[in-house]
């Protein structure tokens, strides 16, 4: 059994979620979509930088893991207290061109020039046009990661991107989703995906978080105040809980494979703060919330001197889609909050994990489990 396999997930404790997914309920149920986590996880006790404790890791994105063709893509943001290196390209050539990696923040730099190194051995980029912008983007793990230690290195972020693959996808505390809090509980990587059938086909919608953001009393599932009914469990510093203030932030990664040019998937990309509100974020001043999305459809788009003919989904028939992906990422947070445990990090810091059965007793009293 698979890590992805033993972890529960939302719906296996009976949280009523809408719509129909794809056969892993992940963001490689979109055709060609494959996804790789490393993870560091070492020490413990008093923080000493730059030896650790050390709790954090770096995920990688591939839109087209078997080759290079650049996709359409797109990216929104709902608040601007973060990171995702090559948006200016992304929103002026309607490409991305390589991987989207997620790490810590300080972490930003070497991932982005470990991916360059990867994508110059192993994608064969034309010698006339030897240069990448990567998408590389970051939540702060600092309470309990030693973040100016720099521990994420170049062979983790190469290890994260040759493990890439399809299938169940790994949530949690893995990867760039580590040392991550969602409302104050434990939180990392999530996702999952919705099918649809549009103009006469089957298509797939697909999104992974790396959540860490959001207060307690903000936490919202279903329609239930679940936060304000299970108030305890705080993160502790130094044995005491800390003044509830929200200092993370969440990255939103969107995949169809439903033919949309860069104009249609910057619309996709702000409908995931509505995801986001679904659960009870609300994008205070120190998150960063930001949000790429792509297309897998319209092979072979790019040229440097030919014209290509492209397909477009209608604007009239994206409602759906726009549907989707609110309910992709609403259930991919509630996914990494369901799936991450409870850890403790630098200087005995530690963040809990939802308690499950507390979780199912509060849906249960609100007649909101299934």
């Amino acid at each position: 059994m698979s890590d992805s396999a033993a972890k529960p997930r939302a719906r296996d404790l009976g949280i009523p979620l809408q719509g129909r997914t794809g056969k892993h309920n992940a963001i490689t149920d979109v055709r060609g979509v494959a996804v790789g986590h490393e993870t560091i996880i070492t020490g413990e006790g008093k923080l000493e930088v730059g030896i650790g404790p050390i709790r954090t890791g770096v995920t990688a994105i591939l839109p087209r893991a078997e080759h290079s063709d650049p996709v359409f893509a797109a990216w929104s943001c709902l608040n601007g207290n973060g990171e995702m290196t090559g948006t200016t390209w992304v929103d002026e050539s309607g490409f991305l061109s390589g991987p989207i990696m997620i790490t810590n923040t300080h972490s930003v730099g070497v991932v982005h020039d470990s991916i360059i190194e990867w994508s110059q051995r192993t994608r064969n980029l034309k010698v006339g046009n030897p240069w990448s912008l990567p998408v590389v983007a970051e939540t702060y793990d600092g309470f309990l990661n030693d973040i100016n230690g720099f521990h994420v290195r170049r062979n983790h972020v190469l290890k994260a991107l040759n493990k890439a693959s399809g299938g169940p996808v790994e949530e949690g505390n893995t990867g760039g989703g580590t040392g991550m809090i969602c409302h104050k509980f434990k939180g990392g990587i999530g996702t999952s995906s919705r099918t649809l059938h549009l103009a006469d086909s089957d298509y797939v919608v697909g999104a992974l978080v790396q959540a860490n953001y959001g207060l307690r009393e903000q936490l919202t599932i279903s329609g239930v105040p679940v936060g304000l009914e299970i108030p305890d469990l705080m993160p502790e510093e130094n044995g005491q809980t800390p003044r509830d203030s929200e200092q993370g932030s969440i990255i939103v990664v969107i995949a169809t494979d439903a033919p949309l040019l860069p104009h249609q998937l910057r619309r996709l990309a702000k409908r995931a703060p509505l995801g986001i509100a679904r659960v009870g974020g609300i994008g205070g001043n120190g998150s960063g919330d930001i949000f790429v999305s792509f297309s897998t459809a319209n092979q072979n788009a790019m040229s440097d001197n030919e014209l290509k003919t492209v397909t477009m989904l209608p604007n009239e028939l994206m409602t759906d889609l726009f549907q989707a992906t609110v309910l992709v990422v609403e259930e991919a947070i509630l996914n990494a909050l369901v799936a991450a445990k409870t850890m403790t990090g630098i200087d005995g810091n530690t963040v809990y994990a939802i308690p499950h059965e507390r979780l199912r007793e509060v849906l249960r009293k609100y007649n909101r489990l299934c």
